[in-house]
């Protein structure tokens, strides 16, 4: 693991960060002490954990209705000549709908 020091970091961040998209681990140092280390992030973050346990801690609750991929594949709406989808929006808040 490479060592860095906090004043060689801040001047040189961008080398930094290209080592570590390259997989490398750095550990920065102030005054000879470790205080952070610059890690890559791994390619699946754990989100499927973590979501598993803010559901076992009744935080959120996953969801069991199949996804709306038939919603995702249709054309996106269209406004007719001249309409403003802002003027459509703030009426539709207006409306309360």
């Amino acid at each position: 693991m490479k060592t860095t020091t906090i004043t060689q970091a801040k001047n040189g961040l961008s080398a930094l960060i290209d080592r570590v998209q390259a997989g490398e681990s750095i550990l920065i140092l102030e005054r000879g002490v470790p205080v952070a280390r610059l890690e890559p992030v791994a390619a699946h973050a754990d989100s499927t954990g973590r979501l598993q346990r803010l559901e076992r801690a009744g935080i959120v609750r996953v969801g069991t209705a199949p996804s709306p991929l038939d919603l995702l594949r249709q054309p996106a709406p269209r406004l007719a000549a001249g309409a403003s989808a802002v003027d459509a929006v703030l009426q539709e808040r207006r409306s309360g709908r």
